[in-house]
């Protein structure tokens, strides 16, 4: 019997789908709208299960923040300027920064354990928590779940083409690289200023 990630996402997806959405996300929502779209997933249960996955990592991260705050201040000792960055949008944006925490990379996981450090009101935090994640993970799997069969195709023609991977995966780290090294030099440019 072969480990086959597919076969254990078609009898275990939606336990798979809950864990992986505490840990990571998006790839698991990308394999569940597609899912969804073979009709091995039902919509409604997908969301649902990455939205609450979604929530219980993040509640987690908040009260380990809230009720550990020693722990969390030492084990994040080297990340002090995204800590005070953090604590700046929280005060100036308040709770809708809590709900697009989601979507900024590097920030992610710092977020809610920083609005923990801040004594927020959990319930507060909670509800706006709860409604990101089912958003987040409705406007990720809807759109694949509705474009399936392009994606497939796509993930078709990569499987039969697969030595086009290299320079393709090439071509996107170093448009990644130029990209970050501009927007750097355009911040330093601007704290010159």
């Amino acid at each position: 019997m072969d480990f086959n990630l597919i076969d254990l996402m078609k009898e275990y997806g939606y336990i798979i789908l809950f864990f992986w959405s505490i840990l990571e996300g998006e790839t698991g929502l990308i394999m569940a709208g597609l899912f969804v779209h073979t009709g091995d997933m039902v919509l409604a249960w997908a969301i649902i299960t990455a939205g609450v996955g979604a929530f219980v990592g993040d509640q987690i991260y908040f009260y380990l923040g809230r009720f550990k705050k020693k722990y969390v201040i030492k084990k994040l000792s080297k990340q002090k300027s995204k800590i005070a960055y953090v604590k700046f949008l929280l005060r100036k944006y308040g709770w809708f920064i809590i709900f697009i925490q989601r979507y900024l990379y590097g920030l992610r996981t710092i977020i809610p354990l920083c609005v923990g450090l801040m004594n927020y009101s959990p319930k507060i935090f909670a509800i706006i928590n709860f409604i990101s994640a089912l958003f987040w993970s409705s406007i990720i799997i809807i759109p694949v779940w509705y474009f399936g069969d392009k994606i497939l195709s796509l993930i078709a023609i990569a499987k039969e083409h697969w030595y086009l991977a290299i320079p393709v995966l090439i071509i996107v780290v170093v448009t990644i690289i130029l990209v970050v090294k501009y927007k750097q030099r355009k911040l330093n440019i601007q704290k010159l200023r």
